[in-house]
């Protein structure tokens, strides 16, 4: 059986969080320039979209947080 996994690695990671913020930005710029024409789903959508792309980044922080724990954790010990 064939491992077809891709590594995750932080540069992909921040690149797809990334693109993933200007979608959202994009959707907000066209509600926001067709305001007339917005209905409450698309109010909705668009309010679930930033709520996901916070949580990702939320756990993109605390990702970031922990590395940076065990690191600093890593360098202590071996001074021991």
């Amino acid at each position: 059986m064939a491992d077809h996994s891709v590594p995750l690695t932080f540069y992909t990671l921040i690149r797809k969080y990334s693109y993933l913020q200007s979608q959202v930005v994009k959707q907000v710029r066209t509600v926001a320039s067709r305001i007339s024409a917005a209905t409450p789903g698309k109010f909705l959508l668009l309010q679930f979209s930033m709520s996901q792309v916070t949580q990702v980044g939320d756990s993109i922080s605390n990702l970031i947080s922990q590395v940076n724990s065990m690191i600093t954790n890593a360098v202590r010990n071996q001074k021991q």
